[in-house]
């Protein structure tokens, strides 16, 4: 991991990257926690460049890598960092994978309105997703079985609840599994009896955010490290972008005044909030 890490440093000094694709056409795809943030990017800065054409998917944070790795896309939007067997495979194909932290973001955790309780522990959330708390009423809740959702493996915002809550340890094989934030948040607004876990940009008043060991998800706490359930969001790129290209421009847009407040109006914390 180490030697990774002194391979990625010393990959930010490279600056002159060998363009693979047209210079007014940037490709992002990746992540579903971090696309809400490149399409509203996007939006913005193809209104401010009239002759640039930027097309976000959002196939998930696993195929962002993939993508990037493949030279397939500009971008890797990926809500988790590479693991070292696609940080191996891209240097491998000549890809020097660059991490830009564009926001940071918590997962919280999400109930339907009209469920009574307001707090869990990560203990608790772990013992549901375990299999092993079955009931509301162990909670304090309703004497009803409680539906847990998950997302695909292929998602880097499972694989972060994997990590801070899980422990790596399994989740019950009876969790359903859906494969966005916007899905499990319509999935949990419409079940009385439903839990998920979601980024903070996917929170409305249609579902129940609560408080993780007695912290709830917010902007402040997040930005603070007192929300236990956090992570950075990154756009990837291969190499450091050409100073003044489109592409530096567009990646770089999260530093500015501008993409500062749009990080924060879709709902996530800006890298400069403290």
């Amino acid at each position: 991991m180490k030697t990774i890490i002194g391979i990625m440093i010393s990959l930010l000094l490279v600056l002159n990257v060998t363009p693979t694709f047209a210079q007014d056409k940037i490709v992002v795809d990746g992540s579903t926690t971090v696309g809400p943030i490149a399409k509203a990017f996007a939006e913005y800065y193809m209104g401010m460049n009239k002759d640039v054409n930027i097309t976000v998917s959002e196939s998930g944070s696993g195929n962002g890598a993939k993508s990037l790795i493949n030279s397939v896309c500009h971008v890797g939007a990926m809500s988790r960092f590479m693991k070292d067997k696609e940080f191996g495979a891209a240097v491998e194909k000549g890809v020097k994978p660059v991490f830009h932290v564009v926001a940071l973001d918590g997962i919280a955790m999400v109930v339907h309105p009209s469920n009574p309780i307001t707090q869990i522990t990560k203990e608790q959330i772990k013992d549901i997703y375990l299999g092993k708390i079955k009931s509301w009423k162990a909670l304090g809740g309703p004497d009803k079985p409680i539906v847990f959702i998950t997302r695909d493996t292929n998602s880097g915002t499972f694989e972060t609840f994997e990590g801070l809550v899980m422990n790596k340890e399994k989740i019950a094989g009876n969790a359903e599994v859906l494969g966005s934030n916007g899905a499990i948040r319509s999935r949990v607004q419409s079940t009385p009896t439903a839990i998920g876990y979601v980024g903070l940009g996917f929170i409305d008043n249609t579902v129940k955010a609560l408080k993780v060991n007695g912290v709830m998800p917010t902007l402040r706490t997040i930005a603070k490290g007192t929300y236990p359930i956090a992570r950075p969001l990154f756009m990837a790129t291969n190499g450091y972008p050409k100073m003044g290209s489109h592409l530096y421009q567009f990646i770089t847009l999260y530093l500015t005044r501008k993409g500062q407040e749009i990080v924060k109006r879709i709902g996530f914390v800006p890298v400069t909030e403290y």
